[in-house]
């Protein structure tokens, strides 16, 4: 057979094998309703979107930093004792709790922070994590206070357990710290104004022991807090029992104003008026 006659056959034979599976195809859908067709079309692409699974990120709405407080870390200047490249304070006082600061020498571990000027501390929290650093976690930590590094007195000595995520230091031996009333299964916001306070220049935090003999640790955050005087509304004044007795009051208030002794008695007055941050004392940072 001519080779030209050998490929019009072998063309021909390809156009015939597509026409038979066209058809094939055809008959398939044929065989079933329309419906019934469209149907599958839909679970099919039903099947495909229902591989993507929705992942829910849970957010934590707890306020930071707690209401009436503000955080006076950057007040101050930090030291370690020893720090591996790499982890050293920088790496603490991200607000990444991923990093770490990781010690390289003797115990025990020293964290010294010296503030600029006296402050007065209310509330310290530090952040460990036994899940990740497992032998790097500390099992027993030491705080102490004072204007210096030679007047120093611990007020907080605390054992852990396996510990994970932040942890509040023990302020009892700063003061007596009043119980709230209300149900104890209530949340309810904290009185600070109640809460003792440390005032200090130097804050220092010693490691004494890890998990597991270990001899290097991992601390992955410390904040320190004062009270947040800006945040402290006073109490609002006792509205009027009616309209008519309020306008009778002022009527009777207003001829008093022309004195100046009668003028500073109403400023001192409870008002509900909050301080704007620009009008109070500036703040070293």
């Amino acid at each position: 057979m001519p080779m030209s006659t050998r490929r019009q056959a072998q063309r021909a034979e390809r156009d015939n094998t597509t026409v038979v599976e066209v058809a094939d195809l055809d008959q398939s859908s044929e065989g079933l309703p329309s419906g019934v067709a469209h149907d599958v079309a839909e679970s099919e692409e039903i099947e495909v979107e229902g591989d993507e699974e929705e992942v829910q990120v849970e957010v934590d709405e707890t306020p930071f930093p707690p209401p009436g407080l503000k955080e006076i870390s950057s007040l101050a200047s930090w030291t370690v004792s020893t720090a591996k490249p790499g982890n050293g304070v920088a790496a603490l006082r991200s607000p990444d709790t991923n990093h770490f600061w990781q010690s390289d020498g003797p115990q025990p571990h020293l964290l010294s922070i010296h503030f600029f000027k006296l402050v007065s501390i209310v509330h310290i929290r530090i952040y460990l994590d036994f899940a990740a650093d497992e032998s790097y976690t500390p099992t027993k930590i030491q705080f102490l206070a004072g204007m210096g590094i030679h007047d120093i007195q611990e007020f907080a000595e605390m054992s852990f357990e396996q510990p994970t995520g932040w942890i509040d230091v023990d302020f009892s031996n700063v003061g007596p710290i009043e119980e709230e009333e209300g149900e104890p299964d209530t949340p309810r916001e904290i009185d600070w104004s109640k809460r003792p306070v440390l005032r200090a220049f130097l804050v220092q935090v010693r490691i004494l022991e890890n998990h597991q003999n270990g001899k290097d640790t991992h601390l992955r955050a410390v904040q320190l807090f004062a009270r947040d005087e800006t945040q402290q509304t006073r109490p609002p004044v006792p509205l009027a029992e009616t309209n008519s007795n309020a306008g009778q009051n002022l009527r009777k208030r207003l001829p008093s104003l022309h004195s100046k002794h009668a003028f500073r008695r109403m400023q001192k007055e409870a008002n509900n008026i909050k301080l704007a941050s620009w009008m109070m004392d500036p703040d070293m940072r």
